[in-house]
């Protein structure tokens, strides 16, 4: 893949994270409430994403994305789906089917951001540089 990829790959997993801090800062409890969730866990998420937004925007802003940096993206992605499903694990009880339905679904969605980010991170700088 091409660096102008991984940027748009970069961008695109920023500008959710974005989203999901919006929704932790302006609508934690009622997205909560359908979720099944507090509204904590809800707005820490957002805060979560608050900052690998921010990691995700130096990276994509860089001539080439520096590579540990995009593992590091990667590596925080990998936690992020693992924290998901202990929520569902541990608040399954307690969470509404559209809750552990988007739980589930946002966790595959950056599973997939980590895989991409991962492998072009991986890449070799000097075959990036010719891309």
């Amino acid at each position: 893949m091409s660096i102008l990829n991984l940027k748009n790959i970069l961008i695109a997993d920023a500008v959710t994270c974005g989203g999901v801090f919006a929704i932790g800062l302006l609508a934690a409890a009622p997205v909560g409430a359908l979720l099944g969730l507090s509204a904590n866990i809800v707005a820490t998420g957002g805060w979560i994403c608050l900052a690998a937004a921010l990691l995700m925007m130096v990276a994509a802003r860089q001539s080439v994305p520096n590579a540990a940096l995009v593992k590091l993206i990667a590596v925080g992605n990998l936690g992020w789906v693992a924290a998901s499903f202990a929520v569902v694990v541990t608040f399954a009880a307690q969470m509404t089917g559209i809750g552990i339905t988007v739980v589930i679904v946002q966790a595959l969605g950056v599973l997939g951001f980590a895989f991409l980010e991962w492998k072009d991170a991986a890449m070799p700088n000097s075959v990036a540089a010719r891309v």
